[in-house]
């Protein structure tokens, strides 16, 4: 598939008070997506709640979306573990899907070092029938990717790509692109949602995030101003979203994100199983804004 320019939901996945995947919930999500013009999907990312999934339901997760979707656009899947071995047995779990590619974060509970990411994206290189996209989630792997990270992986053909906030990092992974030092063909998908006005004016045009997921039709117009040039008017929808990321955060973003998803009609909990849901009073803001901004 062509990995165009564009924003990348991050998808969320409805769980039942039980913990059982909601299908029907989760395909009506897809297709929205797919219908408001997103240019990929990465399916179980962190917004997908992505290693709190349970064996039971993963591939059943991936298979949905990749049925939905039906080609008509990129599909990536996260496959985050805390192991070479542990990470490939989710990729062979994937096994004659049709998506994209997997996306992983270095190896996290124990930090690891520049040669042990080598050493674990160069496995899962050989290992994947998937192209391989690496995702930089210092937060919450314990290990930031670099440069130096990058450098040592330029030769492995089967490593596409890179979700990262770090825009220093990901102009030099372009310009290293453009220049041959790493393949013509590798992407960053770009995820600081606070400066994706700024990156999209440096030419680093593929935006990822979770958010989109519940902003379906701002990100819409925000892209569509961007198709034409009019970085203004696509700046002005993105304060919108990022407002309303930050009505999420003055609780927690997950529950939040959980409101905002049944007021879209996708039923089910978006959060992990120990989370407390948000409090009336929270969900009562995360309407009023939504409603402000025909959201719903």
């Amino acid at each position: 598939m062509n990995i165009s320019e564009g924003y990348y939901t991050a998808l969320g996945t409805p769980l039942d008070q039980n913990g059982c995947f909601l299908a029907e919930s989760f395909s009506r999500q897809v297709d929205d997506q797919v219908k408001f013009g997103a240019a990929g999907l990465l399916v179980m990312g962190s917004m997908g709640l992505g290693v709190f999934i349970r064996d039971r339901d993963y591939t059943r997760i991936a298979q949905t979306a990749a049925k939905t979707v039906h080609g008509r656009c990129p599909v990536f899947v996260g496959v985050t573990d805390t192991s070479i071995g542990r990470t490939c047995d989710r990729i062979d779990a994937l096994a004659d899907l049709a998506i994209d590619g997997v996306v992983a974060t270095a190896p996290h509970y124990y930090s690891a070092s520049v040669q042990q990411q080598i050493n674990f994206y160069s496995a899962l290189a050989h290992h994947s029938p998937y192209p391989v996209y690496l995702y930089d989630l210092p937060i919450a792997s314990r290990s930031k990717i670099t440069l130096a990270t990058m450098r040592g992986l330029a030769a492995e053909k089967n490593i596409k790509g890179i979700k990262t906030a770090d825009m220093p990092m990901a102009e030099s992974l372009q310009a290293m692109a453009a220049s041959g030092e790493m393949p013509a063909d590798f992407k960053v998908l770009y995820s600081g949602l606070d400066t994706f006005d700024h990156a999209s004016l440096r030419g680093i045009d593929r935006h990822l995030d979770g958010m989109f997921a519940c902003t379906g039709a701002l990100a819409q117009k925000q892209y569509q101003a961007l198709h034409k040039g009019d970085h203004v008017a696509a700046a002005k929808v993105l304060i919108k979203i990022i407002e309303l990321r930050d009505i999420f955060a003055k609780e927690e973003i997950m529950p939040s994100f959980t409101c905002a998803m049944n007021l879209l009609g996708y039923e089910g909990s978006y959060a992990p199983d120990y989370y407390q849901p948000s409090s009336p009073a929270q969900c009562e803001r995360v309407e009023k804004f939504m409603r402000a901004n025909q959201l719903i």
